[in-house]
């Protein structure tokens, strides 16, 4: 986006869509889009590799699946464990789940941390948790944190030498002091792991949700050794829960050295001043360019808050935030499944008003706490391989990527999705980006494409009762796939109790206007959303988000009608604190919102629940809890008392005004008009209709607001093919394309 120097006080907007990976063009794909658009915007001639200068650029948003990348290969950095002594194969032994209850030969990921060291250290908490009196014998502390009550119930430690030192912790609650750390020895241990060139670790302590001084301590001497990642649990995750809290810290000590070598790369195709503006502050202080990243929870962070455990959906998440801002109505709150078909996965996710967020996700293996957008994902995708074996036609879950990328890339890469929907006919390789071959700059090559899947149907042939024709097998590899795509939706849907026919489809990614429209209709959806930027709408929702400030804190308060005024006072005193931190990085007071949460649960159970306040001002916690507890549970514990684990306050900077009348709204007044069919024709096969040779094709940019297209039809643009299929038309809007199915 830039200023239109035609038109003053209104912007233009450039595409530039390349590919993700082109090591013989190009070193970093985000540094080349730039620099394409730099030459564009500013006609001065920017040659690849040089330095590129940020006096013209306002901010860059980036997202990356550096870190999830790494995670699921397992190419992370070589870290070290450092954990309270006694607990070394905590992380190992896990919480004794057994997902795959009834294989025969059962492997266990190997945890991410290459070697541990335990730390001699040790605080509990007073008394202990089934105690039916807790209240009664607890320790109670004054304002300054001084005790007024001694402990009065039975100890839980024995054969101490001396009574220990007892402090209040984070959470209220009253914690003992058994043994401080022995900061020299640690440093030795750090020391002798620093020669074997180790330079990150994760330190968990017991406790250090509420009590973080020994790691915050152990932190310190790590520092001055020389370290260069160190994840405490008590920083990045300030929870209970010692095995979740460990798990993600190491794995944010695997990933954030990784994504820091990549950012590292990134900056350097940049003049010095773009990573010194990377905070909003410092912006509004005269530096002309600031560069925002997106988090997992679909907000944007700055460098500084940026680490590998925050980024592992930083690149779906874009998306999510572009359809569910662009599709939304708030009049009519009909709730939308998003469809991101890439090159290597689909990624599905619903929107109901609000973002649906997790805070405990499996990723190749591996359980992370962190807050994290709902987002399913299949291995399904244009990149995906089509093999045949055991009589089965198979789409996924390997995949080419992009490099070598399908066989029509000409890299001799495999057969692929994107092959099939290229013989099928759903590609144009007049209209696609001619960004190919050694050059970059050769077409999609139709004929790889022919010669692999006539191999292919050689072989399936030679398996099959029945002659099936080079047409059957192509759709036949489309269907697996389509039906691939269908299942994290039935998930996100059904399994949880909605209907997917009362929902609306948004599709997006390179690939989702060639397979929407069929699984929509397999899923019995209607309508089908296509924003005009869906194939790069992950990126269109990056200039949309909005900037996050969240803050954490525990807590071991009860929810009871004489905690509720305290409960709110403590996410009174959290909200102002987000709200200057964002007015810091220079938002004004009419730009900030906030988001106030209580993670809550029922004494005596494990599984809290995070719940958002109520936005009709009665701070009614509680039945927001029933009612989600009954949704998600099918029960209520009647008469258990409710237990705050934590308190959340996320403030929300927002960077947009509006944008306009909802697609819902234009509908309403939108005068409609049949489109005369294209002189431009293509052969498409179709499910149920077979090869149509004169299907019509229009061009988006040529069609008006009001037209109508009826299927079969395919609609193009530079960046997009969308697939309209039989019995079912398009309506073309301002900013959308939706199709009704009947």
């Amino acid at each position: 986006s830039y200023p239109d120097p035609d038109c003053e006080g209104s912007r233009k907007e450039l595409v530039v869509k390349l590919l993700s990976q082109d090591p013989a063009n190009y070193r970093d794909a985000p540094t080349e889009g730039i620099r394409r658009i730099l030459e564009t915007v500013t006609g001065e001639k920017l040659e690849r590799g040089t330095i590129l200068p940020t006096n013209k650029i306002d901010y860059i948003r980036l997202s990356t699946t550096v870190a999830t990348n790494a995670l699921l290969e397992r190419k992370g950095k070589k870290h070290a464990l450092v954990i309270t002594k006694g607990f070394k194969d905590l992380l190992l032994i896990g919480n004794q789940s057994r997902p795959c209850i009834f294989d025969l030969n059962i492997k266990r990921p190997d945890p991410l941390y290459t070697d541990v060291i335990e730390v001699d250290e040790r605080v509990t908490l007073v008394g202990y948790t089934s105690d039916p009196a807790a209240a009664d014998h607890a320790v109670q502390f004054d304002e300054h944190d001084k005790i007024i009550k001694e402990y009065t119930g039975e100890s839980s430690i024995c054969g101490l030498e001396s009574e220990p030192e007892i402090v209040r912790g984070l959470s209220g609650e009253a914690v003992q002091i058994l043994r401080k750390p022995d900061l020299k020895l640690v440093g030795e241990q750090l020391t002798k792991l620093y020669e074997q060139d180790f330079r990150s670790i994760a330190i968990i302590f017991a406790h250090s949700y509420t009590f973080p001084e020994h790691e915050i301590a152990v932190g310190k001497v790590a520092e001055k050794i020389g370290f260069t990642q160190i994840s405490l649990s008590s920083q990045l995750l300030p929870m209970i829960k010692m095995l979740p809290r460990g798990v993600s810290s190491t794995a944010d000590a695997y990933l954030t050295p990784i994504l820091r070598e990549y950012l590292d790369g990134f900056f350097s195709g940049f003049d010095e001043e773009l990573r010194g503006g990377s905070s909003g502050k410092q912006a509004h202080e005269g530096r002309h360019a600031r560069v925002e990243f997106m988090g997992s929870d679909g907000g944007l962070v700055d460098l500084n808050n940026f680490s590998g455990l925050k980024s592992i959906l930083s690149g779906p998440a874009g998306g999510v935030v572009g359809y569910a801002l662009t599709s939304w109505d708030e009049d009519i709150r009909t709730p939308i499944i998003g469809l991101d078909v890439g090159g290597t996965s689909t990624d599905v996710s619903r929107y109901a008003g609000r973002y649906e967020v997790t805070y405990e996700t499996t990723t190749a293996g591996i359980s992370i706490q962190s807050p994290q957008l709902d987002i399913n994902t299949v291995a399904a995708g244009g990149g995906s391989c089509l093999t045949f074996s055991n009589g089965l036609f198979k789409a996924g879950p390997e995949s080419a990527g992009a490099e070598p990328g399908p066989a029509c890339y000409r890299k001799g890469g495999p057969l692929c999705l994107t092959d099939a929907n290229l013989m099928a006919g759903r590609i144009l390789p007049d209209y696609f980006p001619k960004i190919f071959g050694k050059s970059a700059k050769e077409p999609l090559d139709v004929e790889a494409s022919r010669t692999k899947f006539d191999k292919l149907r050689e072989q399936i042939n030679a398996h099959s009762s029945s002659e099936l024709s080079l047409d059957e097998i192509v759709y036949g590899f489309i269907k697996v796939a389509n039906e691939t795509m269908c299942r994290p939706i039935r998930a996100l849907t059904e399994a949880k109790g909605y209907s997917t026919d009362k929902h609306l489809l948004a599709t997006f990614g390179g690939a989702g206007g060639q397979h929407a429209g069929e699984i929509a209709r397999l899923l019995g959806i209607k309508t089908v959303l296509v924003h005009r930027y869906s194939s790069i709408l992950s990126a269109y929702g990056l200039s949309l988000a909005d900037r996050i400030y969240e803050l954490q804190e525990p807590s071991s308060m009860q929810y009871t009608n004489d905690s509720h005024s305290s409960l709110i006072r403590r996410l009174d005193s959290m909200e102002e604190k987000a709200k200057t931190a964002l007015k810091n990085q220079g938002f004004s007071d009419d730009k900030i919102q906030a988001e106030r949460y209580l993670n809550m649960r029922f004494d005596g159970t494990d599984t809290a629940l995070m719940i958002l306040e109520p936005s009709d001002g009665s701070h009614d916690f509680e039945t927001a809890f029933k009612t989600q507890h009954k949704e998600e549970f099918g029960f209520l514990l009647e008469g258990k008392t409710i237990m705050v684990d934590d308190f959340k306050v996320r403030g929300l900077g927002k960077t947009f005004d509006t944008l306009g009348d909802t697609i819902h709204e234009e509908l309403k007044t939108l005068e409609k008009r049949t489109v005369e069919k294209s002189k431009l024709v293509h052969s498409v096969y179709f499910d149920g209709v077979g090869r149509v040779d004169d299907t019509p094709v229009y061009e988006l940019p040529s069609l008006k607001v009001g037209d109508v297209v009826e299927g079969p039809a395919m609609i193009i643009d530079d960046t997009q093919t969308i697939v309209v299929i039989p019995r079912s038309e398009a309506v073309v809007a301002s900013r959308h394309l939706v199709i009704h199915l009947q």
